[in-house]
């Protein structure tokens, strides 16, 4: 049973599973990494059942900090601003 099967799936039920098998193997970044998937297993399960996603808001954020690291030093928080909102047309 593959992680990245369980991921793509929509069934969170072979994950419990999994995560067992991966504490067992004695590897312990694998150990590790299933520790912190069964600490925040509902996070988990939600994102393999629900059809929602936050990758629009994820994207928009990236967005904002690039601008912001490629401004950095050059402007203050008004050129920022004014390149971040969209233009108001007014007729």
């Amino acid at each position: 049973m593959r992680f990245q099967g369980i991921l793509r799936g929509d069934q969170s039920a072979p994950l419990d599973a999994w995560i067992d098998l991966a504490i067992e193997t004695g590897i312990p970044p694998i150990m590790r990494f299933a520790r912190t998937l069964h600490r925040d297993i509902e996070a988990v399960r939600n994102a393999i059942e629900l059809p929602w996603s936050n990758g629009q808001a994820e994207g928009q954020i990236n967005r904002l900090k690039t601008l912001k690291r490629a401004m950095y030093g050059r402007a203050g928080p008004e050129l920022l601003r004014a390149r971040m909102l969209p233009l108001r047309h007014t007729d």
